[in-house]
């Protein structure tokens, strides 16, 4: 796993090691503090290839959760420099490696703003659909968590588009979604591996987090 220090990766780690999973997280030097009990820490750069490539394997699953944090319009580089970079070092490390099924985390996609983070996580989606890995793909758009509350005012909002025909659909793909919809929607991606080329979009994801409690 790349990213599992994070606000997410954290969660799903912890949860993954109390299902008896054995679980790696790649870290950089000195942060192996900061993942969950119970994983092991592999020393490397996500943006660096050749630091971990070499020790992905045995792995049957490679979940990739590297971004940058609070994305924003102002940080279109970042995305580039970042999120493209570390996906396409993951894909190609997943693919030599023998990896039987690569999780992607990537974002809800049309929408009206955040078009650089738009466009690199699809591009990221191409290049793991040319690489011929079975894979699942997850679209959240705004996940809820600690310090991620304040969309909570925007709820009767989206209850009232999902109720006209002309705004269901995309009030349906930018929905909201909590942190354990997440954490169970990526446990169910590793226990349940795709076939193919699989993509979970908003309403997936939250058929996930009924189907399995966290």
């Amino acid at each position: 796993m790349t990213g599992g220090s994070g606000f997410m990766g954290r969660r799903l780690t912890a949860e993954l090691v109390s299902r008896g999973h054995t679980v790696r997280v790649l870290v950089r030097a000195g942060s192996a503090r900061k993942i969950a009990a119970g994983a092991q820490a592999v020393i490397g750069d996500a943006l660096d290839k050749s630091s971990y490539a070499g020790v992905v394997a045995p792995a049957d699953t490679f979940v990739h959760l590297v971004g940058v944090s609070h994305p924003s319009p102002s940080k279109a580089e970042q995305f580039r420099q970042i999120d493209a970079k570390s996906a396409m070092n993951a894909i190609a490390a997943a693919s030599e490696s023998g990896v039987k099924h690569f999780v992607y985390l990537s974002v809800a996609q049309p929408a009206p703003i955040m078009q650089a983070y738009i466009a690199v996580r699809a591009e990221c989606e191409q290049a793991l659909r040319a690489s011929g890995l079975n894979a699942t793909v997850l679209r959240p758009w705004y996940v809820l968590g600690p310090g991620r509350r304040w969309p909570l005012l925007l709820v009767p909002m989206y209850w009232m588009l999902e109720l006209f025909p002309g705004t269901r659909e995309s009030a349906q793909r930018l929905g909201l979604l909590t942190i354990d919809q997440m954490v169970a929607a990526l446990v169910t991606a590793v226990e349940e591996p795709a076939s193919g080329f699989r993509v979970l979009g908003v309403p997936e994801i939250r058929r996930a987090g009924q189907t399995r409690t966290i």
